[in-house]
């Protein structure tokens, strides 16, 4: 088979940037496809761009001069004598124009087709089309009529609080939770208005706004050949302003009953569009186990690994081979979930300041050291975190026998991988695993807002910090060690206490 492929797609351009580009090119070289990157001039110290077989700069500049423009990555492509680009995730990975202009342009898109994109894209469109094949919706509105009369009236029937959405929307943007009637004009606008501001476009559609849901989503692949298979379920309820921080799968939500029926449906989305490739549809689940379509997303998801761990699959691996043109080399009842794994990000931001974002120079990058434990990231020492691109600088997946060995493997490895020199959100994801609630699998979109209180950092009282600092000198006694050290100590415990 790897001949096969190799005919096909013997280089590969990954039209992106960290963790993600070095993820696709580790399958590419155990594959023996040569992999081409690309990076800006302040990345050359950056892991994606020396260790591919070729790399390119984009020059400087704004993103729309280097990793979102089109034509400039088609030409690499071309020059370099890559046969495929790859996208990852973000970026240009669901652009529907890109794709077209690589296909255009002679080369294979590993991912879907834009007729795909383009009809899950758009969050109206495609509840058009899930109407079509009778998935189930969460009650709303998504018209063609936008004025304000039929949308507050569409808001009225479906009784509040609703949701109000940019139908191109993405990462919480255009989107507003309405709880009264009195409030909706003015929360439209103003969704409108972001909307129109984000993303050009400013139509949105109406839901019930569902409280405290879960958050599932099924993780499917498609060829060409008829082939529709999912690889299980992810847990993603934990969310910040609708950004996911922490993953698992299988879900504790879900019996088997429930897991065979949620996944099942997503088969039936990505069937009923004719989708290629890997994709992730995503469901709201309710407390009584009623489940509704919210979107698709038609690439790579970050959290892609941890159904990796579980499945023992390389969802890029099949990627590449949907892309050649070949069957997928399984059946489903082949995929079956085994153990449990976690991942949760590592950001550069501060959360006890309100997640203000962190830059400065990374002095070392800590390892795990447990099995079946990886770091995702594309840091290495001496880079420089700058607010140049996304503050995610790792994604750290680990996987265990069961849920409480997954959960104890994170809370080791989260002490051991340390970003030196850059703030990271690390002690604040222990917070999270560690809560009973998140232990108990109690888990829903509003955890974090709901159990603020309990992730808030525990004070040290100047009765531990005295007695670790005692602990230290008994522990490291020497000849050297005086009670004026021991006075010193104190000293700096009270300097401590005044900070």
């Amino acid at each position: 088979m790897s001949t096969e492929i190799l005919n096909k797609i013997d280089k590969i351009l990954i039209a992106n940037r960290g963790e993600i580009a070095l993820r696709v090119m580790k399958t590419c070289k155990e594959m023996g496809i040569k992999s081409v990157t690309i990076y800006t001039e302040t990345e050359k110290s950056y892991p994606h761009s020396y260790l591919s077989d070729e790399s390119f700069s984009l020059g400087m500049g704004p993103l729309s001069e280097t990793y979102l423009n089109h034509e400039k990555i088609i030409e690499i492509a071309k020059v370099s004598g890559a046969k495929a680009i790859h996208p990852g995730y973000g970026f240009l990975s669901e652009n529907s124009v890109f794709a077209k202009k690589v296909t255009d342009a002679g080369l294979i898109f590993i991912g879907p087709t834009p007729h795909s994109m383009e009809i899950m894209g758009d969050k109206k469109t495609s509840k058009v089309e899930m109407e079509k094949i009778k998935i189930p919706l969460i009650p709303g509105y998504h018209g063609d009529d936008q004025s304000e009369s039929v949308l507050k009236a569409a808001a009225i029937d479906i009784g509040f609080p609703v949701l109000v959405k940019a139908s191109a929307g993405g990462g919480g943007k255009g989107m507003r939770i309405v709880w009264k009637e009195e409030e909706f004009i003015e929360a439209l606008a103003s969704a409108k208005r972001e909307a129109l501001n984000s993303f050009g476009n400013d139509i949105v559609l109406i839901e019930k706004f569902i409280q405290n849901p879960r958050h599932i989503e099924v993780q499917v692949m498609s060829d060409t050949h008829g082939n529709h298979l999912h690889f299980f379920e992810r847990e993603c309820s934990i969310q910040r302003r609708h950004q996911k921080v922490v993953e698992e799968t299988p879900s504790k939500a879900l019996d088997d009953k429930l897991r065979k029926s949620i996944c099942e449906t997503a088969v039936a989305i990505s069937s009923g569009i004719n989708y290629k490739g890997a994709g992730t549809v995503e469901f709201i689940m309710d407390a009584d186990g009623k489940f509704f379509f919210l979107e698709m997303n038609t690439r790579l998801q970050v959290e892609h690994p941890i159904t990796e761990m579980v499945t023992n699959s390389d969802l890029v691996r099949l990627q590449i081979l949907v892309a050649a043109g070949l069957e997928l080399p399984m059946k489903q009842q082949e995929i079956s979930q085994n153990g449990h794994a976690i991942e949760v990000r590592i950001y550069s931001e501060d959360p006890d300041n309100n997640f203000m974002p962190a830059i400065g120079k990374i002095g070392h990058v800590g390892t795990p050291t447990l099995n079946n434990v990886r770091l995702d990231s594309g840091y290495v020492d001496g880079n420089e975190v700058t607010i140049d691109f996304d503050p995610m600088l790792a994604k750290l997946i680990c996987w265990g026998v069961d849920r409480d060995s997954a959960i104890s493997k994170t809370l080791h490895s989260l002490n051991e991988v340390k970003f030196l020199g850059v703030t990271t959100n690390r002690d604040y994801l222990k917070r999270i695993v560690n809560t009973t609630p998140f232990r108990e699998g109690d888990t829903f979109t509003h955890f974090i807002d709901t159990y603020s209180d309990l992730l808030k950092p525990v004070e040290t009282t100047d009765l531990e910090i005295a007695a670790g600092i005692a602990s230290f000198l008994t522990n490291s006694q020497t000849e050297d060690t005086t009670k004026s050290e021991t006075v010193q100590a104190w000293n700096r415990l009270q300097g401590f206490r005044n900070i």
